[in-house]
Order: C-alpha cells, then sequence, then structure tokens
C-alpha cells in the first residue's frame, strides 16, 4: 500500500466533534479506551444503533453523542 491509496480510517465521528465533548485529545483517548475495555468485557451498548461493529469505534460514537462523559477531581 502506497501513501495515498485507499485508508480505512475513522470518518464518523470527527475529531471536532469529539474536542468538543473533552477538554483534550489525552482526555479523549482514556475515556475511549476505558469503554472500549468496558464493551470488550461485556457492557452493554448505550446507543440503539451502531455504525461501526469495533468496540473503540462504539465508544467514539457514545462519546459524540454524550451519552459518556467524565468529572476531574482536583
Amino acid at each position: 500500500m502506497h501513501w495515498g491509496d485507499e485508508i480505512n480510517m475513522i470518518t464518523y465521528p470527527s475529531f471536532d466533534e469529539l474536542m468538543n465533548r473533552a477538554d483534550s485529545p489525552y482526555t479523549l483517548v482514556i475515556l475511549t479506551a476505558r469503554r472500549a475495555r468496558q464493551l470488550n468485557d461485556g457492557a452493554a451498548g448505550l446507543l440503539g444503533e451502531y455504525k461501526s461493529r469495533k468496540p473503540v469505534s462504539k465508544s467514539l460514537e457514545e462519546i459524540a453523542s454524550g451519552k459518556i462523559s467524565y468529572r476531574r477531581n482536583f
């Protein structure tokens, strides 16, 4: 595969849409990873329908929809 060939990339939800839900890209990564692990371990999905089958993509969809959030403890 060469650069510029068709690549399977996440197009939904968009990065901008996701960044409206998190204060930094690092927070977004942690939220996504934690939720994806929960889904891998058998947790029920929070959305009625998903565009993807993969846990990481499902967790991104949940974050974009506002179903997953976080609270900072300082």
